[in-house]
């Protein structure tokens, strides 16, 4: 009897365990439960990736100008190194380095004495043999009026007298002439306009004919020179152009961000460099404000013509790829797209599409290296950057 009353009591005891262990257990599923739900409800949604920001551009159509790019060379349209036709001291310098000076203008003045003598001989000269002809001519005039009473051969023989005197004047005054120029030679003066380079010869050296040194050289910069090169292929073309008209030819600092004159195509050289395929070309420049100076490096736009309908877009917006060049597109939805184009030339900051792109269509224009194929786009605005750095430090103070 009383084991069976144990029996019943350990069984009870048993039943009460169970019973609590299941109300343990439905108490943390239950813990746990409302855990898990506050933090599903604290946890925000996942939100969607923000637009790219990016400069748009728009595929147009329109004129192009053909323009051929070179290298060139500024030279002086005429050099002269001035120096002295005659020998003696110089007495006087008339201009300053780096003047621009007219042609007719002062330059130097040699001692003119030795000449202003030579020239007043000759005049003298002159003037001796004038009297000398005149008593010959009178002379003459007599014997002839004596008619039988003179011997032939005494008018024969003051005609000549005469003759021979009058050819001394002429020669009397080519030696005026002479001495006249060897005196001008004294006084040497600009022979074009154009700037003057560094003096070579001070006050007090002597100079003379013979040296080879120069006074001063002077360059004609109004007009100017460019001489450039082209490769051999774009010869027909730019003989085309030539043929057709002017060809207005644009220079360049050499970085190309400074243009410097306007001017045109002068001379297609007669033969090409066989030696690196090119052809030499000289344009003309009025350099009226002397933009161009010579010795100056500058690059070149040659305009040979125009593409009437030339689909067009900004050149910043061809990319190159290891499939070649492509452009991201921008469809309704602002998504951008990889569209592979051909594209031919370029001017202005425009590149001509060949293939592949239509007028009216929106491409990237800047802001590609963080583009991918389907990456949502958002035209960039001179906000977005302040905007950007709003949200970043509300980010950190959040963290914070």
């Amino acid at each position: 009897m009383r084991s069976e009353q144990g029996a019943d009591a350990r069984k009870r005891r048993r039943g009460g365990w169970l019973v609590a262990l299941a109300i343990l257990a439905g108490a943390g599923g239950a813990y746990a439960w409302h855990n898990r739900e506050q933090a599903a409800a604290a946890k925000p949604a996942a939100r969607a990736p923000a637009p790219v920001p990016v400069t748009l551009a728009r595929v147009e159509r329109g004129p192009l100008a053909v323009v051929l790019s070179g290298l060139g060379t500024v030279q002086a349209y005429n050099t002269v190194q001035v120096r002295s036709r005659v020998d003696g001291e110089i007495l006087k310098i008339g201009f300053r380095e780096g003047q621009v000076v007219k042609k007719g203008d002062l330059l130097a003045q040699v001692d003119p004495r030795p000449y202003q003598a030579a020239l007043d001989q000759a005049r003298a000269k002159k003037a001796q043999d004038e009297a000398n002809v005149k008593n010959a001519k009178a002379d003459l005039e007599r014997y002839t009026k004596l008619g039988d009473y003179a011997s032939r051969q005494q008018t024969e023989t003051q005609g000549a007298t005469v003759n021979q005197l009058t050819a001394q004047i002429a020669g009397d005054q080519a030696a005026i002439d002479n001495a006249a120029t060897q005196l001008s030679y004294a006084t040497i003066q600009a022979p074009i306009d154009g700037v003057t380079g560094f003096r070579l010869i001070d006050v007090g050296n002597i100079v003379n004919a013979a040296q080879q040194t120069a006074i001063v050289t002077i360059t004609q910069v109004e007009p100017i020179f460019v001489v450039y090169t082209a490769p051999e292929e774009q010869l027909g073309e730019v003989m085309r152009a030539l043929a057709a008209g002017t060809v207005p030819v644009e220079a360049w600092s050499t970085d190309g961000m400074a243009r410097l004159s306007e001017g045109r195509l002068d001379l297609v050289n007669n033969q090409v460099d066989t030696a690196t395929g090119t052809i030499r070309l000289k344009a003309s420049f009025a350099n009226k404000d002397h933009a161009l100076w010579p010795g100056v490096s500058v690059s070149t736009k040659m305009r040979t013509g125009t593409i009437p309908d030339a689909v067009t877009v900004p050149d910043d917006a061809v990319q190159h790829g290891p499939n070649g060049l492509y452009a991201f597109v921008v469809d309704d939805r602002m998504k951008a797209h990889m569209q592979p184009i051909s594209v031919g030339r370029s001017n202005d900051g425009r590149s001509q599409v060949l293939k592949g792109l239509s007028p009216g269509q929106t491409v990237v224009w800047r802001g590609q290296s963080r583009v991918q194929e389907g990456a949502l786009v958002a035209e960039a605005t001179p906000a977005a950057p302040a905007r950007q750095a709003d949200n970043a430090a509300l980010t950190q103070s959040e963290a914070r």
